[in-house]
């Protein structure tokens, strides 16, 4: 892992070398100070601060303070919290924002939140004046060890999640895990599904750290293990046209959930469905190496999160045909062999639904051999 202690003990810095080379630090109570590592990476301009209301009234004014201590004038704009404020209306609305107070493309945009608000400043900052700086202050743990980093931004059309947006690699990650201390269960959940994901994708000892220790005694290492694991698959694979795409592990199904459920159902709460529907349908329809269902659903019982989900199959199916990740006639699914080994298989639309119902067929199956024995 590509991770090292500083000077001062107290954080640690990853490189990630894509398109546009940055670090991502991680460490405790770094927000009082973000004013000085922005500082090193910007002369003194306008920082655009943008942040939902939940979040901003948390550290808004924290990380405000901490930018104009070293010269930067800080504008903040807040939007309502939540899934359904990631959308064009939205988009536009901030750039309007940054327009009518006459941001440059010399000035910069920090992210100061979860994966709503990265994603929406991303594809903000990606299109304003074709190309503004930003910056990614996650604080929620799902941003943290996936969303703010990649340079994957976008914003939901009501046709599905994600459909669009760009690339646009962050100029500085920043990842104070104090602001996680603040997270309700639920959110701190979330974020553990894709946690789960990263161990499931290639890392059995952080899977078995998971099964065997308490996630809150470890964020800070898992964290860097994450990052690291992805910012690996960034750099081989920037713009998602080949492994990169094993980072959708659960996604696939995922996005179709919310999507369905009218996004009432959260981004982590529907991976854990589809990580726990993808291992046990590749079970059950012999694409993987071992059963690792059981395991999978454990530990995500273990973290709160939810492993089945009762929406029709056939219309999440639907769903899944909108799917960014289609191309064709066909789209890639990511396969859980066994627990630190996936692979990508294609397969064609008209058999997702045989797919998505093999773990069915299979204990219906298999019950019915119990009742005649």
């Amino acid at each position: 892992m590509d991770t090292y202690l500083s000077h001062e003990a107290s954080f640690r810095r990853i490189l990630v070398q894509a398109s546009r080379s940055y670090e991502i630090i991680v460490g405790r109570d770094l927000l009082k100070d973000c004013g000085h590592w922005i500082r090193q990476i910007a002369s003194p301009c306008v920082a655009v601060i943008v942040a939902d209301d939940t979040v901003d009234g948390l550290y808004g004014d924290r990380v405000a303070a901490s930018v104009e201590k070293e010269g930067i004038r800080a504008l903040r704009y807040r939007f309502p919290h939540g899934e359904e404020s990631k959308n064009p209306d939205r988009l536009f609305e901030l750039l309007e924002f940054m327009a009518e107070r006459s941001v440059t493309r010399t000035d910069l945009i920090i992210a100061l939140g979860g994966g709503v608000t990265g994603d929406l400043t991303g594809f903000a900052a990606s299109v304003y004046l074709r190309g503004t700086p930003f910056i990614q202050i996650p604080t929620t743990l799902l941003a943290a060890v996936d969303s703010s980093v990649g340079g994957k931004t976008a914003v939901n059309l009501k046709a599905g999640k994600n459909l669009a947006g760009t690339f646009n690699q962050p100029h500085l990650v920043l990842c104070d895990t104090d602001t996680l201390k603040t997270l309700p269960e639920q959110e701190f959940a979330c974020g553990m599904a894709e946690v789960i994901k990263y161990g499931v994708l290639s890392d059995p000892a952080l899977f078995r750290l998971l099964e065997q220790e308490d996630a809150r005694d470890h964020l800070d290492s898992i964290i860097c293990r994450c990052v690291s694991i992805k910012k690996d698959l960034v750099m081989e694979d920037e713009f998602d046209t080949g492994l990169r795409q094993l980072l959708n592990l659960g996604h696939t199904l995922a996005h179709a959930i919310e999507k369905y459920s009218g996004f009432c159902i959260s981004h982590g709460q529907a991976v854990a469905m589809g990580l726990a529907a993808v291992a046990r349908c590749a079970w059950a329809s012999g694409l993987a190496k071992e059963d690792c269902s059981g395991r999978i659903e454990a530990v995500l019982g273990k973290y709160g999160l939810p492993v089945r989900c009762d929406y029709p199959v056939d219309r999440l199916c639907q769903a899944i045909l909108k799917d960014k990740k289609r191309s064709g006639g066909t789209i890639n699914l990511v396969i859980p062999q066994r627990i630190g080994d996936t692979c990508l298989h294609r397969i064609e639309v008209e058999r997702l639904v045989e797919f998505y119902s093999s773990d069915v067929r299979k204990e219906e199956k298999d019950s019915k051999k119990g009742l005649t024995k």
